[in-house]
């Protein structure tokens, strides 16, 4: 074995990136986006009722348009985190920049147009969306802590997975 074989001793060792397999990161994002789903329909079949008990007709639009509103802030993130699971980190965050720039304008469309209106009881509303955006921020931890993630790949998927 000739000196030209091996690496100097004080050269820089390039190690390996640890590269998690893109099919556990869509099971953990599928898992939060099932959960928000579930909890969205129970809140807004608990929304309508206790809306339409506070304020009638408009509490019952009020929490409908909450779920929708909800719907719309917290599932979008979920999807976008599941559509770009195999994707690169530059895909990735491109895509939910790009939502999030969105999801805002919409948002602030959205409110404008409503804040101008009246045939919804904008507390039934401002609650049915705090209640769900936390509830879907608290499910999304949920998934991930639950979620069975390595932290390294070994064999032959670290040589075929994207860096």
């Amino acid at each position: 074995m000739s000196a030209h074989d091996s690496p100097a001793p004080d050269a820089p060792q390039t190690a390996q990136i640890p590269v998690v397999p893109p099919h556990v990161t869509k099971e953990i994002f599928a898992s939060a986006l099932r959960a928000t789903l579930i909890m969205l329909v129970v809140l807004t079949v608990v929304g309508i009722g206790v809306g339409a008990l506070v304020a009638g007709s408009a509490g019952v639009w009020g929490a409908l348009l909450g779920v929708g509103v909800t719907l719309i802030f917290s599932g979008t993130t979920i999807a976008s985190m599941l559509y770009t699971a195999d994707k690169g980190p530059n895909t990735t965050m491109a895509v939910l920049l790009g939502g999030w720039i969105a999801k805002m304008a919409v948002l602030i469309i959205v409110l404008a147009v409503l804040g101008q209106m009246d045939f919804y009881h904008r507390m039934v509303f401002a609650v049915i969306v705090l209640v769900g955006v936390i509830g879907s921020a608290a499910l999304d931890m949920r998934s991930v802590i639950r979620g069975r993630e390595p932290y390294i790949t070994t064999g032959e998927g670290a040589q075929d997975a994207p860096r």
